[in-house]
C-alpha cells in the first residue's frame, strides 16, 4: 500500500505522475499528475489510494470525487495531459505517453519542484527534476492519485467516445481488443480515432484479416 515515504525524500512541491492508456487500440493515451500540498488529507484517500488497476471501477470514481474535493478545499491539485492516437502513430506510444505527462503537469496551476514518474523510463525535457518509481502508484499516494485520475478521465473520455462510435463497446472495453471490439472491427471498420500504427488495426487497414 502507497505511503508518504517517497515524497518525504524530496524537498518542496512533489507531483506524482501516472498513464492510463497505453495498452488500448483506440483513443488518446492520458497522464494524470497530483500535487499535495499537505499531508492532511481525507481518510478516505488515505485508506484506498493504490494501484488503479487493483480498485473497481466504483471505487476508482468515489476515490476521484474526493480527490476533486480535496482540490477545492486546495489540499492538493490535479491536471491531466492528452495524446491522441495520431500522436501515438506519429510519434510511438512511448514518446506520445511522455508528451502525455510533460503536458500534465504544465497544466498544473503550480510548478512542483519534483517528479515523481511511475515506472522505469523517465522523460526528457520535463518541466521539473523526474526521477521513475517502479510500481509507484504501490508506493506513493501521489502517484497512486494521479494512476487515479488518468484512469477514470480515460474511462470518461472512452464512454464518450462510445456514443459518438456505437457498437465497438467503447463504454465497457476502454479501447483493448476485446471480442467484441474486433467483431465491431470487421463489421464497422476502423474509426478515425483508432490507433493505426497498432498491429491488429494495421492488418485490417492492410485487408489481412
Amino acid at each position: 500500500m502507497p505511503d508518504w515515504s517517497e515524497e518525504n525524500k524530496y524537498q518542496g512541491l512533489i507531483v506524482g505522475v501516472d498513464e492510463a492508456g497505453r495498452g488500448p487500440w483506440v483513443g488518446p493515451v492520458v497522464a494524470g499528475a497530483v500535487v499535495f500540498f499537505n499531508h492532511d488529507i481525507h481518510p478516505f484517500l488515505l485508506k484506498n489510494l493504490n494501484d488503479s488497476k487493483k480498485i473497481s471501477a466504483t471505487k476508482r470514481e468515489a476515490l476521484f470525487e474526493v480527490l476533486q474535493s480535496e482540490a477545492k478545499l486546495k489540499n492538493l491539485a490535479w491536471a491531466v495531459g492528452q495524446a491522441s492516437a495520431r500522436e501515438i502513430d506519429d510519434l510511438n506510444i512511448l514518446q506520445a505517453t511522455f508528451e502525455a505527462m510533460r503536458r500534465a503537469v504544465k497544466a498544473l496551476p503550480c510548478l512542483p519542484d519534483v517528479a515523481l514518474i511511475d515506472g522505469n523510463r523517465n522523460p526528457q525535457n520535463f518541466p521539473c527534476p523526474s526521477y521513475t518509481l517502479i510500481k509507484g502508484d504501490a508506493k506513493s499516494y501521489s502517484v497512486a492519485a494521479a494512476s487515479i485520475v488518468a484512469k477514470v478521465y480515460r474511462d470518461n473520455l472512452m464512454k464518450n467516445m462510445a456514443l459518438q462510435y456505437p457498437g465497438y463497446g467503447f463504454e465497457k472495453n476502454a479501447g483493448y481488443g476485446t471480442k467484441e471490439h474486433i467483431a465491431a472491427l470487421k463489421t464497422l471498420g476502423v474509426t478515425p480515432e483508432h490507433r493505426k500504427s497498432y498491429k491488429p488495426i494495421a492488418e485490417i487497414l492492410a485487408g489481412k484479416v
